[in-house]
């Protein structure tokens, strides 16, 4: 009896880092469903709140304040190491080719371009929609600060929100927004949240940011991710476009001046005479030199046919030869022929 062998985890993995044969059909596109248009409209709410709370001078700026004065850096000294290399996961720069690293395998095993181009109008929204708000209210860093309680905005500054922290939640959370299952999109969600958290902190320890401008990061961050929805046909039709553009090109580089390459004739067999059919006395038709132009040679035109059931019927063996009695023996010469 024979059994097949059982698959093991490490088999499974092998498995899903092969490519696709083509593109799966139960990928799941988020839409802009009411529950997430509700929590876009709260958290954009949030957003205006925290903006306030800083412009007015209140409760939260004095907050902001008293951890500035507190020197996280100070208290903990011997997390400066740590924090400086773990602080990077929020560059746009080292956290940008990780992830597109990840999606462009991504986009390579499931035939499509989504994941890469998904990452690219999320990166794009930031730098838009944080950039504006970071030189519109143009607030000073804590190294920075000018007089005690202020706010320190429209000053020149480029802090609030922090960029580090609207990064990483961008950019790890673009890993959870494109799972393939919910059970990988909760774990990836809360992976991105622990990673952002830690970046935002690692800011205030540094002292370069405000608590406040991490807080409004965060949210600004989560922003980006619930209006991603929105923006899904824009990416299906660059996708098309895109895709497009590749498969006519290819087209005209396999097929000059966009014609298709005609496919080859397939070559029948030509049946040709056999001998027994040529009279005895008959002498051969010499060849003429000169044959009219665009005629085939004498040896590759097929002549004359003669029916079916004219033919010689073919041995066991497949061969053509006459039946034994017409032939010679060897070194005996036949009649010659006039």
């Amino acid at each position: 009896m024979r059994t097949e062998r059982k698959t093991t985890r490490l088999d499974r993995v092998f498995a899903r880092l092969d490519r696709e044969p083509e593109r799966p059909a139960h990928l799941d596109v988020p839409r802009m469903s009411r529950h997430r248009t509700v929590l876009f409209g709260s958290t954009l709410a949030f957003y205006l709140a925290i903006v306030w709370a800083v412009v007015t001078a209140s409760w939260l700026v004095r907050l902001d304040w008293q951890v500035m004065f507190f020197r996280p850096y100070e208290q903990w000294a011997e997390l400066h190491a740590f924090v400086d290399y773990y602080v990077v996961l929020g560059q746009r720069g080292p956290t940008a080719v990780m992830v597109a690293s990840w999606l462009g395998w991504r986009s390579w095993r499931q035939h499509t371009l989504r994941p890469l181009l998904a990452l690219a109008v999320s990166l794009l929204l930031l730098n838009i929609t944080v950039g504006a708000a970071k030189y519109g209210m143009g607030r000073l860093g804590p190294h920075y600060a000018t007089e005690i309680g202020s706010s320190e905005m429209w000053l020149g500054g480029s802090i609030f929100p922090s960029g580090h922290t609207a990064n990483a939640v961008v950019t790890w959370g673009i890993l959870a927004y494109l799972a393939s299952t919910p059970r990988t999109r909760r774990w990836l969600s809360a992976v991105s949240a622990v990673t952002s958290l830690g970046v935002g902190l690692s800011t205030v320890y540094l002292g370069t940011h405000w608590l406040s401008d991490v807080l409004l990061g965060w949210v600004a961050g989560l922003l980006i991710l619930l209006a991603l929805p929105w923006f899904e046909p824009l990416i299906a039709r660059a996708e098309d476009r895109i895709l497009g553009r590749r498969d006519h090109w290819r087209d005209r580089r396999y097929a000059p001046r966009g014609r298709t390459a005609p496919a080859a004739p397939v070559a029948t067999p030509v049946m040709l005479k056999p001998l027994t059919g040529r009279e005895a006395g008959a002498a051969p038709e010499p060849v003429s030199a000169s044959r009219p132009a665009g005629r085939p040679p004498a040896y590759l035109a097929s002549g004359p046919h003669s029916t079916r059931a004219e033919r010689t019927p073919l041995t066991p063996a497949g061969s053509r030869r006459p039946p034994h009695g017409e032939r010679h023996p060897r070194g005996n010469t036949p009649a010659a022929r006039s």
